[in-house]
């Protein structure tokens, strides 16, 4: 059996710390999009992903790879922004099993109501914080775990 690597107590409080602070401000995030949009953070990303794919549409499995939501919470979200008339489901000529999530007009107007109020809470609860060398250290930390995490992910 080979021995654990324990963190360093420094590490344990740097990891403690980017837990909570990632888990609060997604809270906040939610809650600030619910009171001012009546959309979720979920709802949110998924509006923000069509709206930057090519004819504001994606394949569902690739929204649901692209998100921080399981495949089953993108399939409940998706449902929902289609119910508000936001995205609509489109049947995959190519693959019958297969549907896109395209994003409609109400759900880009509603992005874009949406985005002033979320950007001033990103800034408020993140980059007011943050000095501009936090920012590009954090970047480039934060950009090399990506990178290990998915070539680790292409691997499997």
């Amino acid at each position: 059996m080979a021995e654990v690597n324990w963190l360093s107590r420094d590490e344990h409080r740097l990891w403690r710390a980017y837990l909570d602070a990632t888990r609060t401000l997604m809270q906040n995030l939610d809650r600030q999009l619910l009171r001012d949009a009546g959309i979720s953070l979920t709802d949110f990303e998924i509006l923000v992903l069509l709206s930057e794919a090519p004819g504001r549409r994606m394949r569902m499995r690739d929204l649901a790879d692209a998100g921080t939501t399981t495949r089953s919470g993108i399939t409940r979200a998706v449902s929902r922004l289609e119910n508000a008339g936001r995205v609509r489901r489109v049947e995959c000529e190519s693959d019958r099993r297969g549907a896109w999530a395209e994003l409609t007009d109400t759900g880009f107007d509603t992005l874009t109501a949406a985005g002033p109020g979320h950007v001033r809470a990103v800034r408020e609860n993140m980059f007011d914080l943050l000095s501009p060398d936090d920012v590009a250290t954090m970047t480039a930390a934060f950009t090399r775990m990506r990178e290990r995490m998915g070539a680790q992910q292409s691997i499997r």
